[in-house]
């Protein structure tokens, strides 16, 4: 029987979110197949997660696309960008702990590729005025990894209605990043 790689992977993925310590057994089980069979779809655990990451760089980027970052005003295009992650939160929360992928030689280029789109946002809403000058479009891509991650583990948790993600990520990074008028 032919194991479906990317059923297997969104399966690792939805146990992970929620137990991201899970062994290799308990991934197994969540996708309906033997240890065995987990083995020879991945080596191990770092095998697992470099495929995870992978899945996690692709759905990113589809939201990228799919937010139309360089359309209408900035502001505008993060509520649309954030609207579009929310789905991916939960393993971009997972993956965000994840060291060994940020570490060392080994560091996937779709990183850097994500993080140039979305800071490319950020300062082109400094050039047109709406976000603060004094916070780097990196702090800015940082600080939006961070809340998504935040508000995947509070849903998750069931401290926060899944209803109220998008709004609370985005009130708060606008909410920071919005020039005041000086008075």
């Amino acid at each position: 029987m032919a194991v479906d790689r990317e059923y297997v992977l969104r399966s690792a993925a939805a146990l992970l979110t929620r137990k991201s310590t899970a062994t290799m057994d308990e991934v197994a089980k969540a996708a309906g197949i033997s240890r065995a069979t987990l083995h020879r779809q991945f080596a191990g655990r770092d095998a697992l997660v470099r495929a995870l990451e992978e899945l996690g760089i692709q759905e990113c980027e589809a939201a990228l696309e799919t937010a139309r970052l360089d359309e209408g005003a900035a502001r505008e295009a993060v509520r649309r960008l954030v609207k579009e992650l929310e789905s991916a939160a939960g393993l971009l929360a997972f993956l965000y702990t994840e060291n060994q992928l940020f570490e060392g030689e080994e560091r996937n280029e779709g990183w850097a590729r994500l993080d140039a789109r979305i800071g490319a946002l950020f300062r082109r809403g400094q050039e047109s005025g709406e976000f603060r000058i004094d916070l780097t479009p990196a702090w800015l891509t940082e600080a939006l990894y961070g809340l998504m991650a935040s508000g995947a583990w509070s849903v998750t948790e069931g401290r926060v209605a899944a209803k109220d993600f998008h709004y609370m990520i985005v009130e708060l990074l606008l909410g920071g990043a919005l020039r005041r008028e000086e008075s």
